[in-house]
C-alpha cells in the first residue's frame, strides 16, 4: 500500500494536465468530473497510504526518479511518509475534495470553469509535493507552485484591474520570504551539504551546538520564508487582499494549502529551531503579536470575507505560537482542527454572499438564520470552533492545549499565555458579531435561488468535523486520551508538559475554565454590542478616539500605508530617477555604433553594377598584393 504514495499527488497533476491541455474544449460535465475526481481519487489513495503506515508504523521513503546530478550534488523526486506527513496528506486531500466538490456546483456559471479547476488541481498537487517531500529543493519546488497557484487564483478574475493588484500583491509580498528562504537553503547545503531533510536534521545536530551562529542564521532564513506564506507579522499584508478570488479558493488558501506551509516548514525542520533559541522565542513572540493584531483588524471589518481573512492571521498566529514554545504536536492539532472550521465557515460565507447577489458588507445582510438555515448552522458551527466554546467542538480542544503548553513553557510562558487568552476573547466577539449581524435581526436584502447538494454535502461533512475532529487528543481532566500526540511523538519532540515541571492538574483546570469563561463572555459582548443594545457601540464606534481606532485597525495597523510611503514609493522615486543610468548609455552607445555602421555601408548599395564591378576588383587585388607581400 505504501508504494501507492507517489500517486497521491500525481492524480491532482495528472487532472490539471488534462484541464490545461484541453484549454476549456470538454463538456462541463467532464471538467468537473476531471477536477473534482482526480482530488477525490488522491484522497482515497491518501486513506489507503496511511493505512498502510499505521500498520507499518515506519517511516518510509520512496524514490521515483533522480532528478539532477552535478558534481557531488544529488537530488532526487522521492517523498517521505511519517506521522507528520501522514497527517498533512490527508487534510489537504480530504478538505480539498471537499471544496473541489463545492465548487463544482458553486463555479458552474463561471466562463473560467475549466481554468478554474485547472489553477485549483495544480494548487492541491504543489501542496502534497510539499508536504510529501523528503529533500528540501523539491520542497521548494511545491512551496512556488502553491506561491503561483496563488497567484493565478486570487486574481481569477483578472478583468477587474483590483482583483489583479491583489494577486500581484500576493505574489510580490511572499517573495520577500521566499528569498530569504532561499538563501537559508544554500546556508544549509553550503555547511551540511545534503538537502535530504532526514540527514539535514542529523547533520545539524551533530555539527552545530546550541546557538550556533550558522544555526541562527539557516533558522532565521527559514522563518522568513514560513513568514511570507502563513502571513504573519510583518508579512502578512496580502492575506486579507487575497479574497478578490472565488470563495472556493479562499478556504483553500486558508484552510488545506498556502498559509499552512510555514506551520508545516517549522515543524518539519524543528532541529533547526532547537538549536537556534533565539530565533525559537522569536516565533513565539512573532505569533503572539500576530494574534492580537489580526483579531484587533477583525473585530473592525465589514466584508465578511475579510473578517474570515484576519481570522486565519489570527489562527495561524496560535499555531506559531505553539511551535514557538515547543508545542510542536499542539501546532499541528491546531492545524488540522482549523482546516476544518476554517473551510466550513468560508464555505457558508460563499453561500451567503452567493444567494445575496455577490453583497459582502455584513451591515447590509441580516435575518438570514431562517431563509438560509443550512449556511446558518454551518457557520454557527464554524464559529462556535473558531471561538473555541468549551466541550462541543473541535476548535476548543487544540486552542486549550496551545495555551496550557504556552503556559507550562517557561518563564515567558504567561505572558506568552494572556496574549493567547487576550485573543481568544477577542476571537469570540468578531466572529460572533459576524453571527448575529447576518444572520439575526431585520432582514435587508432577500436570497434568491436554491442551495443544491454539490454544496450542501461538503457543509454536513465539514460541520461534523468542525463538532468532533477535536476528540483524538482528550486532557487529561477529561478523561485523557493523547491519541494525536502519540501519533506524531515519533516525529516530533515532546512538549515542555512532559519534560518539565508543569502546573498542577488543578491550576490546569483553572486555566482551562478562565479561557472557556473569556470565550463564553465574548459570545456574550457581541450578543449586546451587535443585536442587544447596537447604539451603545454606534455612539462608542462615532467618538473621536473610536473614529480614529476603528480606521486603524480596519486598515489593518496601518503597515500597507507604512510599506507605501517607506519602500513602495522610494523605490519608484529611485527607478525614475535611475531611469537613464551609465548602464544605458552604454548599450544605448553600443546600438547608436550599430546604426551608424549601417548607414555608412548602405551608402556603398547605389544601384550601379559597374561601382560593385570596380569593387569586387580592387578588394580581388588587394587580396593578391596582400598575399604576395605580406
Amino acid at each position: 500500500m505504501l508504494d501507492l504514495l507517489a500517486l497521491v499527488p500525481a492524480f491532482p497533476l495528472f487532472g490539471f494536465a488534462i484541464l490545461f491541455i484541453t484549454a476549456g474544449t470538454l463538456p462541463r460535465g467532464w471538467i468537473a468530473a476531471i477536477g473534482v475526481g482526480s482530488v477525490g481519487i488522491s484522497a482515497i489513495l491518501a486513506l489507503i497510504v496511511a493505512a498502510g503506515f499505521l500498520s507499518a508504523q515506519q517511516p518510509y521513503t520512496q524514490i521515483v526518479w533522480r532528478w539532477m546530478a552535478i558534481g557531488g550534488f544529488n537530488s532526487a523526486v522521492g517523498f517521505y511518509l511519517d506521522a507528520l506527513s501522514v497527517v498533512m496528506m490527508l487534510v489537504v486531500t480530504f478538505v480539498s475534495f471537499l471544496i473541489h466538490f463545492y465548487s463544482a456546483e458553486f463555479m458552474a456559471d463561471d466562463e473560467g470553469y475549466s481554468r478554474y479547476f485547472a489553477y485549483m488541481n495544480l494548487f492541491v498537487a504543489a501542496m502534497l509535493v510539499l508536504v510529501l517531500a523528503d529533500n528540501l529543493l523539491l520542497l521548494y519546488l511545491g512551496w512556488e507552485g502553491v506561491g503561483l497557484c496563488s497567484y493565478l487564483l486570487i486574481g481569477f478574475w483578472y478583468r477587474d484591474p483590483a482583483n489583479g493588484l491583489a494577486a500581484r500583491k500576493a505574489f510580490v509580498v511572499t517573495r520577500v520570504g521566499d528569498t530569504a528562504m532561499v538563501i537559508g537553503l544554500f546556508v544549509l547545503f553550503t555547511h551540511l551539504g545534503a538537502l535530504e531533510i532526514q540527514p539535514l536534521m542529523q547533520r545539524a545536530q551533530e555539527s552545530w551546538p546550541v546557538g550556533s551562529g550558522l544555526a541562527i542564521a539557516a533558522a532565521g532564513l527559514l522563518l522568513g520564508g514560513a513568514l511570507g506564506k502563513s502571513a504573519q507579522l510583518p508579512l502578512q499584508v496580502w492575506l486579507p487582499d487575497a479574497m478578490a478570488g472565488p470563495t472556493p479558493v479562499s478556504a483553500l488558501i486558508h484552510a488545506a494549502t498556502m498559509v499552512t506551509a510555514g506551520v508545516y516548514l517549522i515543524a518539519r525542520t524543528h532541529v533547526l529551531y532547537e538549536l537556534a533559541p533565539p530565533i525559537h522565542t522569536a516565533v513565539a513572540v512573532i505569533g503572539a503579536l500576530t494574534l492580537l493584531l489580526a483579531a484587533f483588524s477583525a473585530l473592525n471589518q465589514t466584508d465578511l470575507k475579510r473578517i474570515l481573512a484576519y481570522s486565519t492571521i489570527s489562527q495561524i498566529g496560535y499555531m506559531f505560537l505553539a511551535l514557538g514554545v515547543g508545542a510542536w504536536a499542539a501546532a499541528i492539532f491546531h492545524f488540522m482542527t482549523h482546516a476544518f472550521f476554517k473551510a466550513l465557515l468560508f464555505l457558508a460565507a460563499g453561500v451567503v454572499i452567493q444567494r445575496l447577489h455577490e453583497e459582502h458588507d455584513i451591515f447590509r445582510m441580516g435575518g438570514l438564520r431562517r431563509r438560509l438555515p443550512l449556511a446558518f448552522w454551518s457557520f454557527l458551527i464554524g464559529s462556535a470552533s473558531l471561538a473555541a466554546l468549551p466541550f462541543i467542538d473541535a476548535g476548543f480542544y487544540s486552542k486549550d492545549l496551545i495555551l496550557l503548553e504556552t503556559w507550562n513553557s517557561g518563564a515567558n510562558g504567561p505572558w506568552l499565555w494572556l496574549a493567547g487568552i487576550v485573543g481568544a476573547f477577542l476571537t469570540a466577539i468578531y466572529i460572533f458579531r459576524a453571527v448575529f449581524v447576518v444572520f439575526f435581526g431585520p432582514v435587508n436584502i432577500e436570497p434568491e435561488g436554491r442551495t443544491g447538494f454539490a454544496i450542501a454535502v461538503p457543509l454536513i461533512v465539514l460541520s461534523l468535523l468542525a463538532l468532533a475532529g477535536g476528540f483524538v487528543e482528550i486532557p487529561e481532566y477529561l478523561g485523557g486520551i493523547p491519541a494525536f500526540t502519540e501519533l506524531l511523538s515519533a516525529v516530533l519532540p515532546n512538549p515542555p508538559s512532559l519534560t518539565a515541571p508543569t502546573a498542577s492538574s488543578a491550576l490546569a483546570g483553572v486555566l482551562t475554565g478562565i479561557a472557556a469563561l473569556l470565550a463564553m463572555l465574548g459570545v456574550a459582548v457581541a450578543f449586546v454590542a451587535f443585536l442587544d443594545r447596537p447604539a451603545f457601540v454606534t455612539r462608542l464606534i462615532e467618538s473621536p478616539v473610536g473614529v480614529t481606532l476603528q480606521r486603524f485597525w480596519a486598515a489593518g495597523w496601518g503597515f500597507d500605508w507604512l510599506y507605501d510611503r517607506a519602500l513602495t514609493r522610494p523605490f519608484v522615486w529611485l527607478a525614475q530617477l535611475n531611469r537613464s543610468d551609465i548602464i544605458d548609455f552604454f548599450y544605448a552607445g553600443v546600438a547608436w555604433l550599430s546604426e551608424a555602421g549601417w548607414r555608412l555601408l548602405s551608402r556603398s548599395q547605389t544601384g550601379l553594377v559597374r561601382w560593385y564591378a570596380a569593387g569586387v576588383a580592387f578588394g580581388s587585388a588587394t587580396l593578391i598584393i596582400l598575399a604576395v607581400f605580406a
